[in-house]
């Protein structure tokens, strides 16, 4: 019996149009077939033939890049622009924090002024209820 395996995440299946490709693949192979065969014929007679399939390949292949590779669900010209983004034009990043123990020592210090306030200025309810000052 025959088993076919269904992913998880249909969010990820792509759509195939033509030829078992999608239709990313299809116009980045038809827009390099656009370049590369008239570059092929053009200089083929000048450089010779075996140079002209390489001059062909050399135009070809960055748009085979861009229509095949993909890391983590993004395309080759987004990766692409993330990695230019953080080498080239990255600024100044400082890293900041806040300072929890900070805090924690202002509201100490709240508490204890708060505390000597409380005892010297004021009778305490003890002294309050017999009728005696301090």
């Amino acid at each position: 019996m025959a088993f076919v395996s269904v992913p998880k995440d249909l969010s990820k299946v792509k759509t195939k149009v033509a030829f078992n490709l999608t239709r990313r693949q299809l116009v980045c192979f038809s827009i390099a077939g656009a370049i590369g065969i008239p570059v092929y014929f053009l200089t083929r007679e000048p450089i010779g033939t075996s140079a002209a399939v390489l001059v062909m390949i050399a135009l070809m292949l960055p748009l085979f890049f861009i229509a095949m590779y993909e890391k983590d669900g993004q395309s080759a010209e987004i990766v692409l622009r993330n990695i230019l983004r953080v080498k080239l034009w990255s600024g100044k990043r400082p890293y900041k924090t806040e300072n929890l123990y900070q805090y924690l020592e202002m509201e100490a210090e709240n508490l204890a002024q708060q505390d000597e306030t409380a005892t010297t200025g004021t009778m305490t309810a003890k002294k309050h209820r017999t009728g005696t000052k301090e």
